[in-house]
Parts: structure tokens; C-alpha cells; sequence
């Protein structure tokens, strides 16, 4: 089985699309620890596997497959998880008006709303979200 990810971050200033930035990420190893304890593990209550929270931080250092945080974090919020189609793990987290604010670089995927394993890592060209902003980030994880 092989994960791979994408990751969109969307800026809305008054409604309006403000910026937008997308990319290819990278799978941590600790994220593949886990999605491997997850499976050995289906039967615990889905309480323990709770891959659903996104990061947002300014670190514009590459991704690598040994990260365990993000560089820089300033936010956290819980996702909504759905399944795309056949073998697509999603989770779309929004960052409301004053929450997450500055010149975003990096996104993670994380199985607690603090500290956590980080299962993806992606930076992109920065995404300035000002205070008023809010901003919709979706990653996904096709298992193939």
C-alpha cells in the first residue's frame, strides 16, 4: 500500500476568493506508523485514531518524510473527515477570522489537537491571511 497526499489552502476576505495556493505533499514516517496502527488496530474505538486535525504554521522549510511537527505552528483546528472517492482520505479544516493569522507557508495533518503524530507535511508559496480572513484548507490521502 503506498500513501500519497494533496493539500489546497484558500484565503476568503469578505467572501471572496483572496488566495489560493495548492501542491503535493509528503507522508512522515511516524504518519505510516500510524495508519499501520490504525489497521493492526480497526477494532479499538475509533476514539484512538483520530487523524482529523490540520496545522497551519510559517516555516517555509521543505518538507521531509522524518518530520514530526511543523516548524513553525500558529494554529490548529479539527477537520471534517470524508472519503472522496474509493481510496481518498480527506479532512477540510476552516480557520475563522482571527484564528491562524500571517504569512502561512506550511500545513500538517495531525491525530490530536495538540503535540499528536503528524501523518503529512506540505509547504507552499506563502499565503498572507490577515485577521479578518478566513481561510479553508483540504488535504487529501489516496491509499494505493
Amino acid at each position: 500500500m503506498k500513501l500519497s497526499g494533496y493539500w489546497w489552502a484558500t484565503v476568503y476576505s469578505a467572501g471572496e476568493v483572496k488566495q489560493q495556493v495548492q501542491g503535493h505533499n509528503v507522508i512522515t514516517t511516524d504518519g505510516l506508523s500510524f495508519v499501520a496502527g490504525y489497521l493492526a488496530g480497526a477494532v479499538a474505538s475509533a476514539a484512538t485514531f483520530t487523524m482529523a486535525y490540520i496545522g497551519i504554521g510559517t516555516n517555509a522549510t521543505a518538507e521531509a518524510a522524518t518530520d514530526t511537527s511543523l516548524g513553525a505552528e500558529v494554529a490548529r483546528v479539527t477537520g471534517v473527515v470524508s472519503s472522496a472517492t474509493g481510496a481518498i482520505y480527506r479532512v477540510t479544516a476552516t480557520f475563522p477570522s482571527g484564528t491562524g493569522t500571517g504569512a502561512i507557508t506550511e500545513y500538517g495533518l495531525f491525530s490530536s489537537s495538540s503535540a499528536g503524530t503528524m501523518l503529512s507535511r506540505d509547504t507552499e508559496a506563502v499565503v498572507n491571511k490577515g485577521a479578518n480572513d478566513e481561510l479553508v484548507v483540504v488535504t487529501e490521502v489516496t491509499l494505493s
